[in-house]
């Protein structure tokens, strides 16, 4: 659904081995996705931006067709930082040395986490439908831990949600898609197919918990340690007026708070914005990172 213009390629990083589709031409655009997805979430939007830049759409290590490597006990292999440094070498592979990114969900949180330890690469950086990941769990209440029970099911130890997940990984996902998008989305069959094919494995199960358990642990001390930091480059925010980020936060106030220069709108949907809204997603993402 990409179309012939885009390549598929493995790229080795020190850490990983990334899978990817690339095409286009013009200035470097890394999109990233988020959980419980692939690189396919942007098939609605990748191929018209390839008009304008060099696309480059990969699966987040753990995620699709892209090596799960082995975690640890303080969960690092799964932190921000080092899916933000699978990236950051990815678009080297690629001969970028500077580029744009945008990411949905876990992809936008690995954006804020380039954008924080790659200042002099990330141009400029969009994420979508998130607030950052420190101010959400420091603000946890009944609302959040019931909208977003997830955060806390998938973080349990011993295995737990993989064996639950695991028992039926269709239903689980197909549940995510349904309740975080707005009433009457429609999913493309190839698009859940897809995410249905990969999620189904289970050490992609595995990997997608140790996602959320960095998260919760090493990502959050990670954030700690750069309070005292902005992100520099400009930020766009987007996220879905019918989602759960957009009753619960101030979300253009918040990131105000994390970067130096935030601009931003919310989209007449749920969560996930490239597939609920892909005109509008593209007619941003051509806006913001065509602009000087």
């Amino acid at each position: 659904m990409f179309g012939e213009d885009f390549d598929r390629v493995q790229v080795k990083t020190s850490g990983a081995e990334i899978n990817l589709m690339h095409g286009g031409s013009g200035s470097p655009l890394l999109l990233l996705h988020g959980y419980p997805q692939t690189h396919f979430m942007w098939h609605k939007v990748a191929p018209r931006l390839a008009h304008s830049f060099h696309v480059v759409c990969p699966d987040l290590r753990g995620y699709g067709d892209s090596s799960k490597p082995q975690s640890a006990s303080d969960h690092y292999p799964y932190s921000k930082r080092a899916m933000a440094q699978d990236m950051a070498e990815v678009m080297a592979s690629l001969g970028h040395r500077e580029f744009f990114v945008a990411g949905h969900d876990r992809g936008a949180r690995v954006t804020h986490r380039m954008a924080l330890d790659y200042p002099e690469r990330v141009k400029k950086a969009c994420v979508m439908d998130i607030a950052p990941t420190h101010h959400m769990f420091k603000t946890t209440d009944q609302n959040f831990a019931t909208g977003y029970y997830h955060w806390f099911f998938l973080i349990q130890p011993d295995g737990l949600p993989e064996r639950m997940i695991g028992a039926d990984p269709t239903y689980y996902l197909e549940e995510k898609l349904k309740r975080w998008s707005a009433p009457g989305a429609v999913f493309a069959d190839a698009a859940v197919s897809e995410y249905i094919r990969c999620f189904s494995q289970q050490e992609a199960i595995h990997a997608s918990c140790e996602d959320y358990r960095a998260a919760a642990t090493i990502d959050l001390k990670h954030d700690e340690e750069d309070m005292e930091r902005k992100v520099e480059c400009p930020l766009l925010v987007l996220w879905g007026e019918r989602g759960f980020v957009n009753h619960t936060y101030d979300v253009l106030r918040v990131w105000s708070e994390r970067a130096k220069r935030v601009e931003g709108l919310a989209l007449g949907c749920g969560h996930f914005l490239p597939e609920e809204e892909p005109a509008v997603v593209s007619d941003e993402l051509l806006r913001f990172f065509g602009s000087k």
